[in-house]
């Protein structure tokens, strides 16, 4: 019987598992996961507010992978596998054969150079097990750094000061959330932290990160010392590339894949965190997406191309963050965006609209408080994808509708 293997048993990996099921597979279907636990949902361990943290958001019950013919490792990495003989070999000593591969094999977050690994002080957020750690330690009476001030630092620092906890923010850039964030938007985040209490530290270095007499010691480079009973490194994440560059394919800032999600070896593909691609409504360019949606949307795209559809990515890459009660949205690329127009919602939300130097739209970010950007942004998501160039006028005028320029 035909057998497909799926590496990585996370939100992309689950999804392509059932999505494989749902367009009519019925031959074998292996899906690999290293932790302990099935799949589930990784936004809540960032997101999630001061709720108890014990149970993960399963993406399915145990039940489903049963009646769905899906057989579930957990607990056990792929260490290697062999694009001649199509063998996957794992921890345990198992060996797979397969038909057709697809690697979901996510990212990982980067360490801080020199910390101390295992150290209950100093930690990093990826799994269920890390979020438990760290929210056993938000409380009042403790004091939470974060090395980072990019999207997993500030949710975890909202989430800190609803328990409780004092927090630090350490970012070593000029500002928070630099990478793919206005500055109009982040200067909002920053002044609404603050009003929370956080103390946010812009333009930093950091000189040392250890642990000594059960807390953990930053050390700047202006000399002063930080002292927190527990520090969060969050500096961002590296693709899981290692089990693919020792198979021999191609890597590029990721698993490289082509537009069908096929890496360089045949019958493999690649998916969600781990991989780059090309996109198309950006003349090409190849990028590579850590976000719930992108995972979820080519777990479906890989599970097609598996089974010989070929359909190429399309998607309009799409993020977001919850921060207090503020909702931050972005659709597309701002990269290469010449000027933007802003649109007033009322209730202090905004929309930023960024063109390029021909008139198109190309990304658009928005916050405010609950969901009172999405309609808008994705409405946008639609006039980025149609590759359209509205009037700018327009888009700045909050009386004429987003609609009425899709239509147009």
């Amino acid at each position: 019987m035909v057998h497909f293997v799926i590496l990585g048993a996370g939100e992309c990996g689950a999804r392509a598992a059932f999505a494989l099921r749902e367009k009519g597979f019925a031959g074998e279907i292996t899906l690999v996961g290293a932790e302990p636990l099935p799949p589930y949902e990784r936004p809540p361990l960032s997101k999630a507010g001061p709720a108890d943290a014990s149970d993960p958001k399963f993406i399915a019950a145990a039940e489903k992978y049963i009646e769905n013919g899906i057989r579930l490792l957990t607990g056990v990495e792929a260490r290697d596998f062999d694009p001649s003989s199509r063998i996957v070999t794992l921890s345990d000593g198992t060996v797979l054969s397969y038909d057709k591969l697809l690697l979901a094999t996510g990212a990982a977050a980067r360490s801080f150079p020199g910390a101390a690994r295992g150290s209950p002080h100093i930690r990093a957020l990826r799994t269920h097990h890390d979020a438990a750690a760290l929210r056993e330690a938000m409380k009042p009476g403790q004091h939470i750094a974060i090395i980072g001030g990019g999207f997993i630092g500030l949710e975890l620092a909202a989430t800190a000061r609803l328990l409780g906890a004092e927090v630090t923010v350490i970012e070593g850039l000029e500002r928070v959330l630099k990478r793919g964030v206005p500055e109009e938007i982040a200067l909002m985040l920053t002044e609404r932290h603050r009003a929370e209490g956080v103390d946010i530290r812009c333009g930093v270095s950091i000189e040392a990160l250890i642990e000594e007499s059960g807390k953990a010691l930053i050390r700047l480079s202006t000399g002063e010392v930080i002292e927190a009973d527990l520090v969060l490194v969050g500096i961002g994440a590296r693709p899981n590339v290692e089990i693919a560059e020792r198979a021999g394919l191609t890597i590029d800032n990721g698993i490289a894949v082509d537009t069908y999600l096929q890496t360089s070896a045949p019958d493999v593909f690649a998916a969600g965190d781990c991989c780059s691609f090309p996109l198309s409504i950006y003349g090409g360019r190849r990028v590579r997406l850590e976000s719930w949606r992108n995972a979820q949307e080519q777990g479906t795209l890989a599970a097609a191309n598996m089974l010989g559809l070929n359909e190429a990515v399309s998607a309009v890459p799409w993020f977001w963050s919850d921060q207090y009660d503020m909702t931050l949205q972005i659709s597309g690329l701002a990269e290469g965006a010449i000027t933007h127009q802003r649109r007033e919602l009322g209730a202090g939300a905004f929309i930023l609209f960024h063109l390029d130097a021909g008139g198109r739209l190309i990304a658009a970010s928005g916050i405010g408080p609950g969901n009172a950007v999405a309609r808008d942004i994705r409405l946008a998501e639609m006039l980025i994808a149609a590759r359209a160039h509205p009037n700018p006028a327009a888009l700045a005028a909050s009386d004429i509708k987003l609609k009425s320029l899709l239509a147009a």
